[in-house]
């Protein structure tokens, strides 16, 4: 675990990137998101498994369309670096050739993603900018200045777990803004790019869990990072025009299994829908 926190970092209330990191087995948190995490697990103590098959989602995505010839990544809300991050699972497939730019407002997620590239990364290859997706013209912006990435050619743009996080106006008064910044970037990718999302839902989950998801919910809220359990239909809206890859939004253990690493964790569920988030990739045309 880090001792000292970069400048900047709010240790008063738990960070989602933080506890992520910790639901994921990581040691980029402090006291005060461990607190926040244990009392979470306490009441659903699935959360960790759920957060562990969506990573696993992840790394599926990258080797999938590693594969269909994507090279560049644009990984959007990318968190701290735990349990694998796109670059390296990119690079075990494409060595030399993988292109990831990675894009978070949190300090700490932004600093120790510069540490973990300049121990392990390609500075030609790898980059990480401090930005804002609720501005996704100045994000755009600061990724096109890293010179990592051509923003003219195909890219994947990879926003995993990060809008049922509420994106409220520099204000904080408003609606979600969610929806209409996943348009704009719609907008602002190349043809032939890849768009992936990942989404917790309440929709379609086993009995009991319904439930649950308020209490979650609830326990964000008092956190400070207000959350939104959107339905299948709007988050299967979020990919607007672009072509579903098969099988389309699924549950994250359904989303080609096959493309499973084989030191991958293993993570067991009953049926599917306990995984509680939905996942798809899209091609825009």
């Amino acid at each position: 675990m880090t001792d000292y926190p970069p400048p900047g970092v709010d240790l008063d209330r738990p960070s989602v990137a933080r506890v992520y990191d910790y639901y994921l087995g990581g040691t980029t948190n402090w006291a005060v998101d461990r607190r926040f995490a244990d009392r979470v697990l306490a009441e659903f103590p699935m959360l960790r498994d759920i957060a562990m098959a969506n990573r696993l989602f992840l790394h599926r995505v990258v080797r999938h369309l590693v594969r269909r010839g994507v090279t560049q990544f644009l990984d959007i809300g990318s968190g701290v670096p735990t349990m694998g991050h796109a670059h390296q699972v990119a690079d075990h497939l494409a060595p030399g050739r993988a292109r990831v730019v990675y894009a978070d407002y949190e300090p700490v997620a932004v600093a120790h993603s510069k540490a973990l590239l300049g121990e392990h990364g390609d500075p030609r290859r790898h980059a990480v900018v401090h930005a804002d997706l609720r501005d996704p013209d100045g994000l755009w912006s600061a990724v096109e200045r890293t010179g990592v990435v051509d923003l003219g050619q195909p890219v994947a743009l990879l926003m995993i777990a990060v809008l049922h996080f509420r994106q409220p106006p520099a204000n904080g008064i408003g609606a979600d803004l969610g929806p209409g910044v996943v348009a704009r970037f719609r907008e602002l990718l190349p043809p032939l790019s890849y768009l992936a999302i990942s989404h917790i839902t309440d929709d379609g989950v086993p009995p009991g869990y319904d439930k649950k998801l308020v209490r979650l919910r609830e326990r964000y809220d008092q956190g400070g990072s207000p959350v939104i359990w959107r339905p299948r239909r709007e988050i299967e809206a979020l990919f607007g025009e672009f072509h579903p890859v098969p099988p389309g939004v699924t549950w994250t253990p359904d989303w080609h299994p096959e493309e499973t690493g084989a030191r991958s964790p293993e993570v067991r569920f009953t049926r599917p829908n306990e995984s509680a988030i939905l996942a798809g990739v899209a091609r825009k045309p």
